[in-house]
C-alpha cells in the first residue's frame, strides 16, 4: 500500500483490530515417534493438550468483534481456527499466505496436506468459495516466508476493513506482525503455541497492543519451538 493510499479518506478515523494466533500444541511435539509412521508427516494434527489450548483461545476471543477468520490450510491451524469459529459462529477462510514456513531443511518436498474436500468434510465451517490472496511456494527461505506472510496480512486488512483473526504458525505470525507494524524485527515478536498478538490500526498507524499473550492458557511451553 502506498503512502498516498494510507492518507486517503478511507483510512482516516479508521479503527481496526487484527488478532493473530499460532496453532495449539502439535502431536509430533508431544510424541516424536508419530512422525516415523505418519501418512502426512509435515501436517501434524493437534495433540490433546493442543485441542484444550485451542478451546481456551476460543473462549478468550468470545467477546471480541471479530468478523472474519483466516487460517493456514495445515491441519493444526484449521483445527485451532475451528474452535474459535464454533464459538463465534463464523466461517473459516483458508489462506495459503499464512502457511507454515516451507523450509527445505525441514521438508524434502512440498508438504502433503489434506485436500480442500477432505478438510470441508471434517470442518463444514470452511468457506469453499474463498480463494487465497497469496500462495505459499516451496521452497522458501526464512526471509521469504516472513515477507510472504507480511504481504498476506497487508492484503487482507486492505480488503477486509472489519476486525479479523489470522491463525497461522510461528513464522507466519511473526511475518504478519512485522508486515503490519513497521520497524519491528522477528526477535521482537513472541510466537508461542496458541498465543495471541493484537494489532490495532488507528487511522494509518498500526500499534501492537499484545505480543504473544498466553494468559488465556492453563498450560504453556517454556521454550518456543518452531519445528
Amino acid at each position: 500500500m502506498s503512502a498516498p493510499e494510507l492518507y486517503s479518506p478511507r483510512y482516516l478515523n479508521m479503527v481496526q483490530t487484527v488478532w493473530l494466533a499460532r496453532h495449539g500444541n502439535r502431536i509430533d511435539f508431544v510424541n516424536p515417534e508419530w512422525f516415523k509412521t505418519a501418512e502426512r508427516r509435515y501436517d501434524p494434527h493437534l495433540s490433546d493438550d493442543g485441542v484444550v489450548q485451542a478451546q481456551q483461545l476460543a473462549q478468550r476471543l468470545k467477546g471480541e468483534s471479530i468478523a472474519h477468520i483466516f487460517a493456514s490450510p495445515f491441519l493444526r491451524t484449521v483445527q485451532t481456527a475451528n474452535q474459535v469459529a464454533e464459538v463465534l459462529d463464523l466461517p473459516i477462510k483458508l489462506e495459503s499466505g499464512l502457511s507454515e514456513w516451507l523450509n527445505p531443511v525441514w521438508m524434502p518436498a512440498t508438504p502433503e496436506k489434506l485436500s480442500l474436500e477432505a478438510l470441508v468434510e471434517l470442518f463444514p465451517r470452511i468457506d469453499r468459495s474463498y480463494i487465497s490472496r497469496v500462495v505459499a511456494e516451496y521452497p522458501e527461505t526464512g526471509e521469504e516466508a516472513l515477507e510472504r506472510s507480511g504481504k498476506t496480512a497487508r492484503i487482507l486488512v486492505d480488503e477486509f476493513s472489519e476486525d479479523i483473526l489470522l491463525v497461522g504458525h510461528g513464522a507466519s505470525v511473526m511475518g504478519a506482525t512485522m508486515g503490519l507494524v513497521g520497524g519491528i524485527g522477528k526477535s521482537e515478536v513472541n510466537a508461542a503455541l496458541c498465543c495471541l498478538v493484537k494489532i490495532v490500526r488507528h487511522d494509518q498507524e498500526w500499534v501492537m497492543e499484545l505480543n504473544g499473550d498466553t494468559s488465556h492458557l492453563s498450560q504453556t511451553e517454556k521454550v518456543i519451538r518452531f519445528n
